[in-house]
């Protein structure tokens, strides 16, 4: 179940491809919601609920797709207290924490979503039964819980240390020092076309 599998592959596709979809869709939507606002004084009254649930479904795939990239904000100072063997006992034990959650949340969401396709009731303004946009919650739950699975498993077997997370502060550290740099070097290649210009200047004509 490492992130080179076949599966893996395959995941990793489906999440990149929905989220961009999704995005251009909630895009090309607003848009053309507020052309025809201001332009034409007029607009879709389904518009705002097709907004909102592309949104929806972005969200709980780009969830997946956070674990995948290691977006997801977390504090380990604690955790990096320890060795390396304790700090894998520790990852393992959050990974365990965010199967559960998944797991939970997956259950009440497929009971949910069963229950709005037996009764059959449609979205408030769109045409279509209730249960299609709110499977959003099964599939992306489904994709977090085989995420933390995939993170597991590397873990386990020595591919990963620990359950990877975005360092907020360390990122903006680095941003910091790279544009310090960018900046250093225009200095530099300024000073040396200064420099240049001067020389020339103050050479004997000819």
């Amino acid at each position: 179940m490492s992130g080179d599998s076949r599966l893996g592959r395959v995941v990793n596709t489906i999440e990149e491809g929905l989220i961009a979809l999704l995005f251009a869709a909630m895009t090309l939507v607003t848009f053309s919601q507020v052309v025809a606002r201001y332009v034409f004084n007029s607009g879709a009254v389904w518009a705002l609920e097709l907004t909102t649930y592309l949104f929806a479904w972005m969200v709980l795939i780009g969830i997946s797709y956070g674990v995948k990239v290691n977006a997801h904000l977390g504090v380990d100072a604690f955790v990096r207290l320890f060795d390396s063997r304790k700090q894998r006992i520790f990852a393992l034990v959050a990974v365990a924490a965010g199967l559960a959650y998944a797991g939970i949340l997956f259950t009440g969401s497929w009971e949910y979503v069963g229950k709005l396709y037996k009764i059959g009731i449609e979205a408030e303004d769109i045409e279509i039964p209730r249960w299609i946009p709110m499977s959003a919650l099964p599939i992306g739950l489904s994709l977090l819980f085989f995420r933390f699975a995939q993170a597991g498993w590397m873990i386990v077997t020595g591919r990963k240390s620990g359950l990877l997370i975005g360092d907020e502060a360390q990122d903006t550290i680095r941003q910091h020092l790279e544009q310090m740099r960018q900046e250093n070097e225009a200095g530099k290649v300024d000073s040396a076309s200064n420099n240049s210009s001067d020389s020339d200047g103050g050479a004997p004509p000819r």
